[in-house]
């Protein structure tokens, strides 16, 4: 049953959700979904509220997330500035309001909502279907990624399937939300501050 509960609530819903004639915003009913998730975890005995936050685990593991998000924010701006030069820094130079917005608010509104859900909620909820270690991570990331169907375009779920292994395996190895949604919201800035943010939000509906 876990398994069928499984393939309902992270590929079911938000393939609906998705292609779906009448759709609702994106964040709201990620909220709702969050603040499900977030009801279940804390009115379990057996889960360790401390991995929903955890802030002091991040300076151990400060090093080992920034030295690989530094080669990565090289290779993606060297990227989009050869290949899609329209694109590069185009939200800060068009509209860097809306971009120190986004900077400010994606962290809280987005990024720590996916994080109860695809890493805290997700890994102890299902922890005895995929198991403790790489199954589970496997599991997030898929799910994870799938979510990102809602965004109607290939770009989007195969970048967060990735990135999904990343997060989901840093929040298993640190045992904190906040050392994983840190990760989160630093890869999501900088989607959106190379040029790639056009292909995470609703607005922009491509086809596969």
């Amino acid at each position: 049953m876990r398994a069928v509960e499984f393939a309902i609530l992270f590929f079911g819903l938000p393939a609906l959700f998705a292609f779906a004639r009448h759709r609702l915003p994106a964040l709201p009913a990620l909220w709702l979904f969050a603040g499900l998730c977030l009801i279940v975890l804390l009115r379990d005995p057996s889960v360790d509220r401390r991995q929903l936050w955890n802030a002091a685990a991040l300076p151990g593991h400060l090093a080992g997330i920034l030295l690989p998000f530094g080669a990565v924010a090289a290779f993606l701006m060297l990227a989009v500035r050869r290949f899609a030069p329209a694109l590069f820094l185009s939200l800060p130079r068009t509209n860097p309001v809306l971009w120190v917005a986004i900077l400010l608010l994606y962290p809280v509104l987005s990024v720590y909502p996916q994080s109860i859900v695809y890493r805290a909620f997700l890994f102890h909820r299902y922890g005895g279907l995929f198991g403790g270690g790489v199954g589970m991570v496997i599991a997030s990331a898929a799910a994870f990624g799938f979510l990102h169907v809602v965004f109607r375009n290939g770009w989007a779920v195969g970048l967060s399937a990735l990135a999904g292994l990343l997060f989901a395996a840093r929040y298993w190895q640190t045992g904190s939300l906040f050392v994983s949604a840190f990760e989160h919201a630093l890869y999501g800035c900088l989607i959106f501050t190379v040029g790639l943010g056009r292909f995470f939000y609703s607005g922009a509906v491509r086809r596969f």
